[in-house]
């Protein structure tokens, strides 16, 4: 495979992470406005709301199955235009089931994408020889930011919602389908061929047993961001006594800080290595919830939220990295699967911090993702397979430096 295929492939992925980031952030940091356009009454938000990442997680079942005939880059190339198209859907509707299928074939849809998304992720990663996963991620995080601000302003001058999401929609699905066609699978490191590992004869098969402390690793990171995402505001506001105005920063900073530490991190895992990596980002999230718990102004608030966005964000990309060197002859099963104690984690996070937050208090309701973020250092040791030692005289021999 030459350098500049291996370069087309890795800035076309990049463009479908960031396309994903701006996506979901559209959906997401709009639901408030579905529930008014569509009158979902607040009882059944929670149906719809749950509903998405269950189904999601049916998407990513799905897709281990598929890749095992097609190439991870077809379900790609088809499902990122199914979940911008959903996304239109769920802004055009003016009825109840509308917005329900809609969101059915969101989840669905994104399930497929995040899975396929990863898949090509670790291959390219394999080929580089190199830790690059994190700048992919790194994407998805400016996308992230740059959706939620498309999204505050559509609330900001009260657009429609179709309105409001047809701008993004009609520019980056034609360039995401275009840049699909420069997608690469890097292959399996021991078969070296294209896409559909699982297929050849000599895949190690999936061990659960040995793939369980990355699912629950990837669970814990997924109970940590869904606290941020789902309660920093309330946080800052009902526990911290901010204003209403500062309650909306901490995401925004969480978001940043995800940017940066992703940006920055594959440099890190090249230096470290990954298993000191997800140490380092383990004990400086626990140690943000602590500080979140501890607060007793705003402003220090906001430094435990910027904490857990720089000790988190080096976390779930490694993971599927480290699936993949696991089980390098099976990897789109092993990220398939793990994908989804993606939604796992976010199902459990927001629901159990809610409770524990009413039943006792949110200071406490703090801790609980913190020690979960702290177990993750039990497993830390699952991401020091030898191959995950990019950089620093780890690389493997004769692996070219595509940039």
């Amino acid at each position: 495979m030459t350098d500049a295929r291996l370069r087309h492939g890795r800035a076309s992925l990049t463009l479908s992470f960031f396309v994903q980031g701006v996506t979901f952030a559209l959906l997401v940091t709009r639901i408030p406005a579905i529930q008014d356009r569509y009158g979902i009454s607040d009882g059944l938000l929670p149906v719809f709301l749950a509903a998405v990442p269950i189904l999601a997680g049916v998407g990513s079942v799905v897709t281990e199955k598929v890749v095992a005939r097609v190439r991870p880059g077809v379900v790609l190339r088809w499902a990122q235009p199914v979940v911008m198209l959903a996304l239109l859907g769920a802004g055009a509707g003016d009825a109840l089931w509308q917005a329900a299928l809609a969101l059915g074939v969101f989840g669905i849809a994104v399930g497929a994408l995040d899975a396929s998304m990863n898949m090509m992720g670790v291959s390219l990663q394999r080929a580089y020889g190199r830790s690059i996963m994190l700048g992919f991620h790194a994407a998805y995080s400016l996308g992230g930011i740059a959706g939620a601000s498309m999204a505050w302003a559509g609330a900001h001058w009260d657009l429609l919602l179709l309105v409001s999401y047809l701008p993004a929609v009609v520019v980056l699905l034609p360039a995401a389908f275009v840049g699909s066609r420069w997608y690469t699978e890097g292959g399996s490191a021991e078969k070296g061929t294209g896409a559909g590992q699982e297929r050849g004869k000599g895949a190690v098969p999936v061990s659960f047993k040995l793939l369980l402390p990355l699912c629950l690793v990837m669970s814990f990171a997924y109970i940590g961001d869904s606290t941020v995402s789902n309660w920093s505001a309330k946080y800052l506001q009902d526990v911290l006594g901010s204003s209403e105005q500062m309650s909306t920063v901490p995401y925004n900073v969480y978001m940043v800080t995800t940017l940066l530490g992703r940006a920055v991190g594959d440099f890190g895992v090249r230096r470290f290595g990954a298993v000191a990596v997800v140490r380092g980002g383990s004990v400086l999230a626990a140690a943000g919830f602590g500080v979140v718990a501890a607060a007793r102004g705003t402003w220090t608030g906001m430094l435990g939220f910027t904490m857990l966005g720089l000790g988190l964000c080096v976390i779930v990309p490694q993971t599927f990295a480290a699936a993949g060197r696991m089980f390098p002859g099976a990897s789109d099963t092993a990220i398939a699967r793990l994908n989804v104690f993606n939604y796992v984690g976010f199902l459990v996070g927001s629901p159990l911090v809610g409770a524990l937050g009413d039943a006792w208090s949110y200071r406490g309701a703090m801790l609980v993702p913190m020690v979960l973020v702290l177990a993750m250092l039990v497993h830390a040791k699952s991401f020091g397979a030898e191959p995950a030692r990019y950089g620093g005289g780890h690389e493997r021999p004769r692996t070219a430096d595509v940039g």
